[in-house]
């Protein structure tokens, strides 16, 4: 049994709705899972539970020292299910672009105390669209959430520039990512380009969640940013 198969994995951002889908598939699995979140209290509904291998934890992924201290060495996998909001503001104008950037160097540090894998879910806006990537389409990604999608290029940028030694994985949704789509337990993995008709299929965060943890179950890609979709 590998490191990946046999240790623990801890889901920062467990509170919001794609990382608590990743905490249940991974419980379903008979994995031991330590959810992150930056005020348990926030969410009573988040819990410890011994008897499904659960353990809920502070902390804070945009502190370094927070973010290590959830890690040891039965970590096998850290999983950035992290947002900034939960919803867009406003007004992007006070956005710092380097926010995944410093989430990367954070979670690079951690990783490397340890040597887990490092899954993170992504943006479709990043995947490679045309002479360029989907957000430079002004008709198909709103221009004053662009700031917000060269955040998300930054923290690319930074995983590209990890050591060697980091085994990193962008595991990115269309734009169609839904609650209300069925979970079929099927998905499609493609590489690191926008496919408009696979993309105009919904796709269920359970079925994301499967792709994730499949990932850390049974790693077939790495150091890369793939695209996941519903599987036809």
């Amino acid at each position: 049994m590998s490191r990946q198969q046999r240790g623990h994995i801890v889901v920062f951002g467990a509170g919001g709705r794609a990382g608590r889908t990743v905490v249940g598939q991974a419980l379903r699995r008979g994995r031991r899972v330590v959810g992150v979140v930056r005020d348990p209290r926030g969410h009573p509904d988040l819990a410890d539970d011994t008897d499904a291998g659960l353990r809920i934890v502070a902390g804070d992924l945009t502190d370094p020292a927070s973010a290590a201290a959830v890690v040891t060495d039965e970590t096998a996998a850290l999983v950035n299910a992290v947002t900034p909001f939960t919803a867009p503001p406003d007004s992007f104008d006070d956005f710092d672009t380097a926010y995944y950037a410093h989430l990367v160097g954070n979670l690079v540090r951690a990783a490397g105390t340890s040597g887990a894998r490092v899954v993170e879910i992504g943006l479709a806006a990043t995947l490679k669209s045309g002479d360029g990537r989907l957000y430079d389409d002004a008709d198909a990604f709103p221009a004053f959430l662009r700031p917000f999608a060269e955040a998300r290029m930054r923290g690319l940028a930074a995983w590209r520039e990890a050591s060697d030694q980091i085994d990193w994985l962008v595991v990115t949704p269309p734009p169609l990512l839904s609650p209300q789509a069925p979970p079929t337990g099927r998905y499609r993995l493609a590489g690191d380009i926008l496919d408009s008709t696979l993309a105009a299929v919904p796709l269920s965060y359970t079925d994301l969640a499967t792709a994730i943890v499949d990932q850390i179950d049974s790693p077939t890609h790495h150091r890369s940013q793939i695209a996941v979709y519903a599987a036809p």
